[in-house]
Order: C-alpha cells, then sequence, then structure tokens
C-alpha cells in the first residue's frame, strides 16, 4: 500500500516538472494609465530613482527598506539597490536607457528571496494634453521561475502594485 502511494507520488511530481518544463519561458507584466501631465513631467519622476522612491509601491511594502543610490542621480548608470523583508526582498535597478520624454528602461536584478533578471520598460506617449504612462516588465523565466508559474502569477502578483504606482505618479505629477 505504502509502495502504491509512494509511485502515485513520484507519478505526480513528475508530471509537474514536466508541466513546468514546457511552460514558455517568457514573461511580461504590463499596464497603462493615461495621467493629465506632460510626458516631460512624468519622465522626470521615473528617470531618477529617488523621485520614483516616492512612488514606487513596491517601497511601501516594507518602510524599512534600506535604498543605496549610486551613479550619476538620473538617466543611464543611475543605480538603485535595495534590501528589504520577505516583501521586497533584495537587488538592484540600474537604468540602461533613457529618451527624454519617451522612454526610461531599467535592468532588475534580483538576488533575495530568488535571483532573476528583468527589464522594466517605462514608456510615456503624449495624448492631447495627457499621457499614455506604461510600465512594463518583461524576461525569461528560467526552470525555477517555469515552475513558480503553476503555483504563482507574476501579473496577479505584479500588475496591482504596478496599478497603484502608477496612480500616485500621477498625483504627485499633476499636484505640483
Amino acid at each position: 500500500m505504502i509502495k502504491k502511494i509512494l509511485l502515485g507520488l513520484v507519478a505526480v511530481i513528475v508530471v509537474i516538472l514536466i508541466v513546468a518544463a514546457t511552460r514558455p519561458a517568457d514573461f511580461r507584466v504590463e499596464r497603462s494609465l493615461v495621467i493629465a501631465a506632460p510626458p516631460a513631467a512624468l519622465f522626470a519622476q521615473v528617470n531618477d530613482h529617488h523621485k520614483f522612491a516616492a512612488w514606487n509601491p513596491f517601497l511601501k511594502m516594507d518602510p524599512n527598506v534600506k535604498n543605496i543610490y549610486s551613479g550619476p542621480d538620473a538617466g543611464v548608470g543611475a543605480v538603485c539597490s535595495w534590501d528589504g523583508n520577505s516583501n521586497i526582498g533584495a537587488g538592484s535597478s540600474t537604468i540602461i536607457e533613457s529618451k527624454p520624454s519617451e522612454l526610461v528602461r531599467m535592468r532588475m536584478d534580483w538576488k533575495r528571496p530568488m535571483e532573476g533578471v528583468a527589464t522594466v520598460d517605462f514608456t510615456f506617449k503624449p495624448q492631447g494634453d495627457q499621457t499614455i504612462v506604461t510600465w512594463a516588465m518583461y524576461g525569461k523565466n528560467n526552470f525555477l521561475g517555469k515552475l513558480m508559474s503553476l503555483f504563482m502569477s507574476c501579473d496577479k502578483m505584479c500588475g496591482p502594485p504596478f496599478e497603484q504606482g502608477l496612480a500616485d505618479l500621477g498625483k504627485i505629477v499633476t499636484a505640483k
């Protein structure tokens, strides 16, 4: 009887591993919001990690997070490293591309709770006297990431904070 239970358990584990291996490696989370502000004002908030910290929803998950800034204050080469609780872990964000009023692209490197790399884009598209701001994160999952995606949705984990962050960005920029 125990032998049958163990064989059944092994079979379930093998099936889960096979399903995980066949999952797509690519992932993408994206949210957009129309904000009543010019692209330049929004760009300035994203292109500077010090300003980004004021509306970054992930940093609000840990009031004791420790941020370390290095490189230039803004633009390509600016880095923000963080070390926080289990909700946000530890890692760094480096601006790797910056096109005024159009795009800020960052490389995200996570160290904890899991190691990983992703790209984050903020794009700014003028629409009359407003701007469509899009926050997107994308990359490739390794096998562990594929396995975790069977039980956790990156879109459900990151999408709502992206929406909150964009809303807070809008509040900060329109209040000025």
